[in-house]
Protein backbone atom coordinates (compact mmCIF):
# COMPACT_ATOMS: atom_id res chain seq x y z
CA UNK A 1 0.00 0.00 0.00
CA UNK A 2 3.27 2.25 0.73
CA UNK A 3 4.78 1.68 -2.38
CA UNK A 4 1.28 2.27 -4.15
CA UNK A 5 0.59 5.51 -2.89
CA UNK A 6 4.39 6.66 -3.16
CA UNK A 7 4.11 5.73 -7.15
CA UNK A 8 0.65 7.67 -6.90
CA UNK A 9 2.35 10.48 -6.26
CA UNK A 10 5.10 10.14 -8.45
CA UNK A 11 2.68 10.12 -11.05
CA UNK A 12 0.95 13.23 -10.06
CA UNK A 13 4.65 14.96 -9.75
CA UNK A 14 5.52 14.20 -13.09
CA UNK A 15 2.24 15.07 -14.80
CA UNK A 16 2.86 18.61 -13.26
CA UNK A 17 6.35 18.69 -14.09
CA UNK A 18 5.48 17.76 -17.56
CA UNK A 19 3.23 20.52 -17.96
CA UNK A 20 5.05 23.00 -16.43
CA UNK A 21 8.49 21.99 -19.04
CA UNK A 22 6.14 22.35 -21.89
CA UNK A 23 3.96 25.21 -20.67
CA UNK A 24 7.61 26.86 -20.59
CA UNK A 25 8.98 25.40 -23.92
CA UNK A 26 12.72 24.97 -22.70
CA UNK A 27 14.88 22.10 -22.92
CA UNK A 28 12.33 19.84 -24.57
CA UNK A 29 14.93 17.50 -26.18
CA UNK A 30 15.69 16.99 -22.63
CA UNK A 31 13.02 16.05 -21.43
CA UNK A 32 12.42 12.38 -21.75
CA UNK A 33 15.57 11.53 -19.90
CA UNK A 34 14.61 13.51 -16.71
CA UNK A 35 11.46 11.29 -16.86
CA UNK A 36 13.11 8.42 -16.79
CA UNK A 37 15.66 8.94 -14.70
CA UNK A 38 12.55 9.78 -12.11
CA UNK A 39 11.19 6.29 -13.05
CA UNK A 40 14.50 4.37 -12.54
CA UNK A 41 12.25 2.56 -9.37
CA UNK A 42 12.30 -1.54 -8.72
CA UNK A 43 8.45 -1.32 -9.18
CA UNK A 44 7.76 -4.18 -11.32
CA UNK A 45 6.31 -2.77 -14.28
CA UNK A 46 2.50 -4.69 -14.27
CA UNK A 47 2.49 -2.37 -11.14
CA UNK A 48 3.25 0.52 -13.15
CA UNK A 49 0.41 0.16 -15.59
CA UNK A 50 -1.85 -1.04 -12.51
CA UNK A 51 -1.35 2.49 -11.36
CA UNK A 52 -1.36 4.09 -14.85
CA UNK A 53 -4.82 2.76 -15.73
CA UNK A 54 -5.96 4.32 -12.71
CA UNK A 55 -5.07 7.67 -13.89
CA UNK A 56 -7.35 10.21 -15.68
CA UNK A 57 -7.38 10.53 -19.69
CA UNK A 58 -5.63 13.95 -19.86
CA UNK A 59 -2.49 13.22 -17.88
CA UNK A 60 -2.12 10.02 -19.45
CA UNK A 61 -2.24 11.64 -23.00
CA UNK A 62 0.83 13.19 -21.64
CA UNK A 63 2.60 10.26 -19.90
CA UNK A 64 2.87 9.01 -23.53
CA UNK A 65 5.28 11.18 -24.18
CA UNK A 66 7.67 10.23 -21.10
CA UNK A 67 8.68 7.26 -23.04
CA UNK A 68 8.22 5.06 -25.95
CA UNK A 69 7.30 1.78 -23.65
CA UNK A 70 4.34 3.92 -22.05
CA UNK A 71 3.72 5.36 -25.32
CA UNK A 72 2.77 1.78 -26.67
CA UNK A 73 2.00 0.25 -23.46
CA UNK A 74 -0.90 2.95 -22.91
CA UNK A 75 -2.09 2.33 -26.59
CA UNK A 76 -3.09 -1.21 -26.15
CA UNK A 77 -6.50 -2.57 -26.05
CA UNK A 78 -6.08 -4.97 -22.88
CA UNK A 79 -4.36 -1.58 -21.39
CA UNK A 80 -7.81 0.93 -22.43
CA UNK A 81 -10.16 -1.90 -21.55
CA UNK A 82 -8.69 -2.02 -17.99
CA UNK A 83 -8.51 1.67 -17.55
CA UNK A 84 -12.17 1.85 -18.55
CA UNK A 85 -13.27 -0.89 -16.10
CA UNK A 86 -11.46 0.93 -13.24
CA UNK A 87 -13.30 4.21 -14.33
CA UNK A 88 -17.11 2.90 -14.73
CA UNK A 89 -18.32 3.68 -11.40
CA UNK A 90 -16.67 7.15 -11.14
CA UNK A 91 -19.46 8.44 -14.23
CA UNK A 92 -20.76 11.42 -12.20
CA UNK A 93 -20.78 13.31 -15.75
CA UNK A 94 -23.49 13.87 -18.71
CA UNK A 95 -22.54 15.90 -21.35
CA UNK A 96 -25.36 17.63 -23.06
CA UNK A 97 -26.33 19.65 -26.93
CA UNK A 98 -29.24 21.38 -28.38
CA UNK A 99 -31.47 18.75 -31.08
CA UNK A 100 -31.37 22.09 -33.22
CA UNK A 101 -29.31 24.47 -34.53
CA UNK A 102 -31.48 27.38 -35.47
CA UNK A 103 -30.01 29.31 -38.62
CA UNK A 104 -29.79 33.08 -38.06
CA UNK A 105 -31.29 35.75 -39.89
CA UNK A 106 -27.99 36.50 -41.16
CA UNK A 107 -27.45 33.02 -42.92
CA UNK A 108 -24.23 32.35 -40.98
CA UNK A 109 -24.16 28.74 -39.51
CA UNK A 110 -21.98 28.22 -36.00
CA UNK A 111 -20.82 24.72 -35.42
CA UNK A 112 -23.08 22.80 -32.67
CA UNK A 113 -21.75 22.99 -29.10
CA UNK A 114 -21.52 20.39 -26.45
CA UNK A 115 -21.12 21.04 -22.69
CA UNK A 116 -20.12 18.27 -20.22
CA UNK A 117 -21.44 19.02 -16.73
CA UNK A 118 -21.99 17.10 -13.33
CA UNK A 119 -24.87 14.56 -13.22
CA UNK A 120 -26.00 15.41 -9.89
CA UNK A 121 -26.01 19.43 -10.47
CA UNK A 122 -25.51 19.92 -14.40
CA UNK A 123 -22.63 22.63 -13.31
CA UNK A 124 -21.01 23.37 -16.25
CA UNK A 125 -17.20 21.87 -16.28
CA UNK A 126 -16.21 22.72 -20.28
CA UNK A 127 -17.75 23.10 -23.78
CA UNK A 128 -16.56 21.88 -26.81
CA UNK A 129 -17.65 22.40 -30.82
CA UNK A 130 -18.78 19.39 -32.68
CA UNK A 131 -16.15 18.76 -34.60
CA UNK A 132 -17.78 18.02 -37.50
CA UNK A 133 -21.16 18.89 -39.64
CA UNK A 134 -24.40 17.65 -41.52
CA UNK A 135 -25.50 19.36 -44.73
CA UNK A 136 -28.62 19.83 -43.13
CA UNK A 137 -27.50 20.76 -39.81
CA UNK A 138 -29.82 19.02 -38.05
CA UNK A 139 -27.91 15.95 -35.89
CA UNK A 140 -29.06 13.28 -33.39
CA UNK A 141 -27.94 12.15 -30.57
CA UNK A 142 -27.94 8.49 -31.57
CA UNK A 143 -26.30 6.95 -28.43
CA UNK A 144 -23.57 7.32 -26.01
CA UNK A 145 -21.25 4.13 -24.13
CA UNK A 146 -18.56 4.98 -22.24
CA UNK A 147 -17.62 8.34 -23.62
CA UNK A 148 -17.88 7.45 -27.23
CA UNK A 149 -20.81 9.74 -28.68
CA UNK A 150 -22.63 8.41 -32.13
CA UNK A 151 -24.66 11.71 -34.25
CA UNK A 152 -26.73 11.02 -37.31
CA UNK A 153 -28.35 13.33 -39.70
CA UNK A 154 -31.97 12.77 -39.06
CA UNK A 155 -33.38 15.64 -41.98
CA UNK A 156 -31.42 14.41 -45.22
CA UNK A 157 -33.33 12.29 -47.06
CA UNK A 158 -30.96 8.57 -47.96
CA UNK A 159 -28.10 10.49 -45.84
CA UNK A 160 -24.98 7.97 -45.14
CA UNK A 161 -23.65 10.26 -42.65
CA UNK A 162 -22.71 8.71 -39.30
CA UNK A 163 -19.89 10.03 -36.84
CA UNK A 164 -18.15 8.76 -33.81
CA UNK A 165 -16.96 10.56 -31.86
CA UNK A 166 -14.12 10.50 -28.69
CA UNK A 167 -13.66 13.80 -27.05
CA UNK A 168 -11.56 12.29 -24.43
CA UNK A 169 -8.79 12.05 -27.29
CA UNK A 170 -10.11 14.40 -29.48
CA UNK A 171 -10.99 11.88 -32.26
CA UNK A 172 -13.91 11.12 -34.84
CA UNK A 173 -14.34 9.13 -37.34
CA UNK A 174 -17.07 9.20 -40.48
CA UNK A 175 -18.28 5.24 -40.57
CA UNK A 176 -18.27 3.87 -44.39
CA UNK A 177 -21.49 3.49 -46.21
CA UNK A 178 -24.35 1.66 -45.63
CA UNK A 179 -24.91 -1.47 -48.06
CA UNK A 180 -28.62 -1.24 -47.64
CA UNK A 181 -30.29 -0.86 -51.03
CA UNK A 182 -32.38 1.96 -49.54
CA UNK A 183 -32.55 4.84 -46.91
CA UNK A 184 -35.95 5.65 -45.24
CA UNK A 185 -37.23 6.37 -42.01
CA UNK A 186 -33.62 5.21 -40.51
CA UNK A 187 -33.37 4.56 -36.73
CA UNK A 188 -30.35 4.03 -35.20
CA UNK A 189 -28.85 2.23 -32.27
CA UNK A 190 -25.28 2.61 -30.80
CA UNK A 191 -24.39 0.41 -27.60
CA UNK A 192 -20.96 -1.90 -26.51
CA UNK A 193 -20.14 -5.46 -26.32
CA UNK A 194 -18.49 -5.48 -23.55
CA UNK A 195 -17.60 -9.44 -23.93
CA UNK A 196 -16.10 -8.72 -27.40
CA UNK A 197 -14.79 -5.20 -25.96
CA UNK A 198 -16.26 -3.64 -29.60
CA UNK A 199 -18.62 -0.84 -30.27
CA UNK A 200 -21.95 -0.95 -32.53
CA UNK A 201 -24.18 0.97 -34.40
CA UNK A 202 -27.32 -0.85 -35.55
CA UNK A 203 -29.07 0.47 -38.55
CA UNK A 204 -32.87 0.37 -39.81
CA UNK A 205 -34.85 1.75 -43.15
CA UNK A 206 -38.21 1.21 -43.54
CA UNK A 207 -39.64 0.48 -47.41
CA UNK A 208 -42.47 2.45 -49.24
CA UNK A 209 -44.78 -0.82 -49.93
CA UNK A 210 -48.13 -1.38 -48.41
CA UNK A 211 -48.26 -3.85 -46.34
CA UNK A 212 -44.67 -2.71 -44.69
CA UNK A 213 -42.60 -5.72 -44.64
CA UNK A 214 -39.78 -5.87 -41.65
CA UNK A 215 -37.66 -3.44 -41.45
CA UNK A 216 -34.00 -4.17 -43.07
CA UNK A 217 -31.18 -4.01 -40.94
CA UNK A 218 -27.59 -3.95 -40.71
CA UNK A 219 -25.28 -3.90 -38.06
CA UNK A 220 -21.49 -1.63 -38.14
CA UNK A 221 -19.12 -3.19 -35.85
CA UNK A 222 -16.01 -0.84 -34.62
CA UNK A 223 -13.76 -3.71 -34.66
CA UNK A 224 -14.11 -5.02 -38.41
CA UNK A 225 -14.83 -1.16 -39.38
CA UNK A 226 -17.53 -2.16 -41.64
CA UNK A 227 -21.55 -2.96 -42.12
CA UNK A 228 -23.35 -6.28 -42.19
CA UNK A 229 -26.83 -7.07 -43.32
CA UNK A 230 -28.85 -9.42 -40.87
CA UNK A 231 -31.90 -10.81 -40.52
CA UNK A 232 -34.83 -9.59 -37.45
CA UNK A 233 -35.42 -13.17 -37.29
CA UNK A 234 -38.71 -12.92 -35.68
CA UNK A 235 -42.48 -12.78 -35.92
CA UNK A 236 -43.56 -9.42 -37.75
CA UNK A 237 -47.13 -7.78 -36.95
CA UNK A 238 -49.12 -8.62 -40.19
CA UNK A 239 -50.82 -5.78 -42.54
CA UNK A 240 -48.47 -2.46 -40.91
CA UNK A 241 -49.29 0.45 -43.26
CA UNK A 242 -46.81 2.76 -40.78
CA UNK A 243 -44.22 2.58 -38.55
CA UNK A 244 -42.34 5.07 -36.47
CA UNK A 245 -39.59 4.09 -33.75
CA UNK A 246 -39.42 6.05 -30.11
CA UNK A 247 -40.37 9.47 -31.22
CA UNK A 248 -37.05 11.96 -29.81
CA UNK A 249 -35.46 9.52 -27.14
CA UNK A 250 -32.14 8.24 -27.80
CA UNK A 251 -32.36 4.27 -27.89
CA UNK A 252 -31.73 2.86 -24.41
CA UNK A 253 -28.92 0.05 -23.66
CA UNK A 254 -29.57 -2.28 -20.94
CA UNK A 255 -28.13 -5.64 -19.42
CA UNK A 256 -26.55 -5.74 -22.72
CA UNK A 257 -29.22 -5.54 -25.60
CA UNK A 258 -30.14 -2.10 -27.24
CA UNK A 259 -33.96 -1.38 -27.46
CA UNK A 260 -36.36 0.07 -29.79
CA UNK A 261 -39.93 1.02 -29.40
CA UNK A 262 -41.62 0.96 -32.51
CA UNK A 263 -45.16 1.40 -33.10
CA UNK A 264 -47.07 0.58 -36.26
CA UNK A 265 -50.74 1.40 -37.10
CA UNK A 266 -52.11 -2.05 -38.48
CA UNK A 267 -55.07 -2.64 -41.65
CA UNK A 268 -57.89 -3.54 -40.30
CA UNK A 269 -61.08 -4.69 -41.27
CA UNK A 270 -62.91 -1.63 -40.66
CA UNK A 271 -62.07 2.20 -41.61
CA UNK A 272 -59.38 2.81 -39.04
CA UNK A 273 -56.50 1.56 -38.80
CA UNK A 274 -55.27 -0.57 -35.10
CA UNK A 275 -52.53 0.74 -33.29
CA UNK A 276 -50.24 -1.61 -31.77
CA UNK A 277 -46.56 -0.87 -30.08
CA UNK A 278 -43.63 -3.59 -29.56
CA UNK A 279 -40.42 -3.27 -27.46
CA UNK A 280 -37.43 -4.65 -30.12
CA UNK A 281 -34.43 -6.02 -28.35
CA UNK A 282 -31.12 -6.74 -29.83
CA UNK A 283 -28.56 -8.44 -27.84
CA UNK A 284 -25.29 -6.74 -28.64
CA UNK A 285 -23.26 -9.92 -28.24
CA UNK A 286 -25.33 -12.96 -29.93
CA UNK A 287 -26.69 -10.38 -32.61
CA UNK A 288 -30.01 -11.57 -32.44
CA UNK A 289 -33.48 -10.10 -31.73
CA UNK A 290 -36.09 -10.93 -29.61
CA UNK A 291 -39.50 -8.60 -28.53
CA UNK A 292 -40.04 -7.50 -24.80
CA UNK A 293 -43.31 -7.63 -22.77
CA UNK A 294 -45.39 -4.13 -22.38
CA UNK A 295 -46.95 -3.80 -19.02
CA UNK A 296 -51.14 -3.73 -19.59
CA UNK A 297 -52.92 -1.31 -20.86
CA UNK A 298 -54.44 1.74 -19.05
CA UNK A 299 -56.17 4.90 -20.37
CA UNK A 300 -55.88 6.42 -23.47
CA UNK A 301 -51.91 6.76 -24.83
CA UNK A 302 -50.60 7.89 -27.59
CA UNK A 303 -47.22 7.63 -27.75
CA UNK A 304 -44.73 5.59 -26.13
CA UNK A 305 -40.95 5.72 -25.62
CA UNK A 306 -38.17 3.87 -23.94
CA UNK A 307 -35.07 5.08 -21.59
CA UNK A 308 -33.21 3.83 -18.78
CA UNK A 309 -33.65 3.94 -15.43
CA UNK A 310 -30.52 3.85 -12.91
CA UNK A 311 -29.49 1.12 -15.53
CA UNK A 312 -33.07 -0.69 -15.48
CA UNK A 313 -35.39 -0.57 -19.06
CA UNK A 314 -38.40 2.53 -18.71
CA UNK A 315 -41.29 2.67 -20.49
CA UNK A 316 -42.66 6.27 -20.62
CA UNK A 317 -46.51 6.91 -21.42
CA UNK A 318 -48.09 9.78 -23.02
CA UNK A 319 -51.96 10.38 -22.61
CA UNK A 320 -54.70 12.25 -21.44
CA UNK A 321 -56.62 11.29 -18.57
CA UNK A 322 -60.11 12.43 -17.09
CA UNK A 323 -60.09 15.37 -14.59
CA UNK A 324 -56.70 16.31 -15.91
CA UNK A 325 -56.62 20.42 -15.78
CA UNK A 326 -55.51 22.13 -18.08
CA UNK A 327 -56.94 20.18 -20.65
CA UNK A 328 -53.76 20.65 -22.79
CA UNK A 329 -51.48 19.10 -20.28
CA UNK A 330 -50.27 15.24 -21.29
CA UNK A 331 -49.97 12.87 -18.15
CA UNK A 332 -46.87 11.60 -18.89
CA UNK A 333 -46.60 7.80 -16.57
CA UNK A 334 -43.27 6.19 -16.55
CA UNK A 335 -42.68 2.64 -16.05
CA UNK A 336 -39.51 0.29 -14.55
CA UNK A 337 -38.61 -2.92 -15.63
CA UNK A 338 -37.00 -3.98 -12.26
CA UNK A 339 -36.13 -7.28 -13.43
CA UNK A 340 -35.13 -7.67 -17.03
CA UNK A 341 -37.01 -9.26 -19.44
CA UNK A 342 -39.93 -10.47 -16.83
CA UNK A 343 -43.37 -9.19 -17.72
CA UNK A 344 -44.83 -8.95 -14.05
CA UNK A 345 -41.42 -7.06 -12.66
CA UNK A 346 -42.84 -3.86 -14.44
CA UNK A 347 -43.70 -1.33 -11.82
CA UNK A 348 -45.25 2.19 -12.35
CA UNK A 349 -42.30 4.84 -11.01
CA UNK A 350 -44.59 7.91 -11.49
CA UNK A 351 -46.76 10.17 -12.93
CA UNK A 352 -46.52 13.43 -14.62
CA UNK A 353 -48.26 16.35 -16.22
CA UNK A 354 -46.07 17.38 -19.14
CA UNK A 355 -47.15 20.71 -22.15
CA UNK A 356 -45.69 18.43 -25.08
CA UNK A 357 -43.92 14.77 -25.78
CA UNK A 358 -40.73 16.68 -26.09
CA UNK A 359 -40.60 18.24 -22.53
CA UNK A 360 -38.66 14.67 -21.31
CA UNK A 361 -35.15 14.12 -22.47
CA UNK A 362 -34.44 11.04 -20.31
CA UNK A 363 -32.60 10.32 -16.51
CA UNK A 364 -29.65 11.44 -14.68
CA UNK A 365 -27.44 8.16 -13.84
CA UNK A 366 -28.94 9.08 -10.21
CA UNK A 367 -32.19 8.44 -10.69
CA UNK A 368 -33.17 12.50 -11.62
CA UNK A 369 -35.81 13.11 -14.73
CA UNK A 370 -34.63 15.94 -16.42
CA UNK A 371 -37.35 17.94 -18.44
CA UNK A 372 -38.17 21.62 -19.91
CA UNK A 373 -40.98 23.53 -18.27
CA UNK A 374 -42.20 26.87 -20.07
CA UNK A 375 -42.53 29.88 -17.01
CA UNK A 376 -44.49 33.13 -17.52
CA UNK A 377 -42.21 35.84 -16.78
CA UNK A 378 -43.11 39.19 -15.91
CA UNK A 379 -40.98 42.11 -18.15
CA UNK A 380 -42.02 45.51 -18.05
CA UNK A 381 -45.78 44.54 -17.06
CA UNK A 382 -45.86 42.25 -20.33
CA UNK A 383 -46.00 38.22 -19.38
CA UNK A 384 -43.90 35.94 -21.94
CA UNK A 385 -43.21 33.17 -21.94
CA UNK A 386 -39.55 31.56 -20.93
CA UNK A 387 -38.40 27.90 -21.11
CA UNK A 388 -36.34 26.38 -18.74
CA UNK A 389 -35.03 22.42 -17.66
CA UNK A 390 -35.47 21.11 -14.09
CA UNK A 391 -34.42 18.05 -12.16
CA UNK A 392 -36.76 16.10 -10.74
CA UNK A 393 -36.75 13.42 -7.97
CA UNK A 394 -39.26 10.74 -9.41
CA UNK A 395 -40.32 9.89 -5.49
CA UNK A 396 -40.98 13.22 -3.87
CA UNK A 397 -41.54 14.90 -7.02
CA UNK A 398 -39.40 18.33 -5.91
CA UNK A 399 -37.57 20.14 -8.66
CA UNK A 400 -34.59 21.40 -9.06
CA UNK A 401 -34.01 24.36 -11.84
CA UNK A 402 -30.57 23.50 -13.64
CA UNK A 403 -28.93 25.97 -16.39
CA UNK A 404 -28.84 24.36 -20.11
CA UNK A 405 -29.57 25.28 -23.43
CA UNK A 406 -32.79 25.62 -22.34
CA UNK A 407 -34.53 27.44 -25.31
CA UNK A 408 -34.13 23.55 -27.16
CA UNK A 409 -34.58 20.24 -26.94
CA UNK A 410 -31.76 18.62 -25.29
CA UNK A 411 -29.95 15.65 -26.36
CA UNK A 412 -28.62 14.57 -22.91
CA UNK A 413 -26.18 11.28 -22.17
CA UNK A 414 -24.06 10.07 -19.23
CA UNK A 415 -20.36 10.70 -20.03
CA UNK A 416 -17.01 9.43 -18.91
CA UNK A 417 -13.60 9.93 -20.49
CA UNK A 418 -12.39 6.69 -22.40
CA UNK A 419 -9.14 5.69 -24.32
CA UNK A 420 -10.42 4.31 -26.89
CA UNK A 421 -8.94 4.23 -30.28
CA UNK A 422 -11.28 5.22 -33.29
CA UNK A 423 -9.35 3.10 -35.78
CA UNK A 424 -10.23 2.16 -39.93
CA UNK A 425 -10.72 4.60 -42.51
CA UNK A 426 -11.81 8.53 -42.26
CA UNK A 427 -10.57 8.88 -38.77
CA UNK A 428 -9.42 12.48 -37.72
CA UNK A 429 -7.46 13.58 -34.85
CA UNK A 430 -7.35 17.36 -34.09
CA UNK A 431 -6.23 19.96 -31.44
CA UNK A 432 -7.76 20.65 -28.23
CA UNK A 433 -7.55 24.36 -28.81
CA UNK A 434 -9.28 24.36 -31.91
CA UNK A 435 -12.69 23.72 -30.57
CA UNK A 436 -12.56 25.03 -26.96
CA UNK A 437 -15.17 27.65 -26.07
Amino acid sequence: MVAYMCWNNKVLHWDILFTRKMSHGKERGAQPSILQRRMNHDLPEEIVLEILAKQPVKSLLRFRCVCKRWYSSIATPSFISTHLSNNYHNRGLVIHLAKNIRIPSSGRLDSQVCTLARDRTFETISKCKIPFTFDSWFLVLAGSCNGILCFNDYMTPRCNDVYLWNPSIRMFKRLPDTCMTQLRKVALGFGYNSQTNDYKVVKFSSTIAIPMPPPEVEVYSLSSDSWKRIELGISWRPNVVSRNFNFTLTFPVVSGHLHWMIEMIEEGGGQEGRSTAMILSFDLNSEKFKELPLPDEEGSCIKKGLTSFKEKLALIKFGSGSGVQPHSMLLCSIWVMREYGVFDSWNKLCVLLIQILTDFSGFTKYGALIRKKTWLVSTNGEFKSKDKCVLIDPETLHEKEIITQADSQLNVATYMENLTILDGANVVSYQEDMLCV
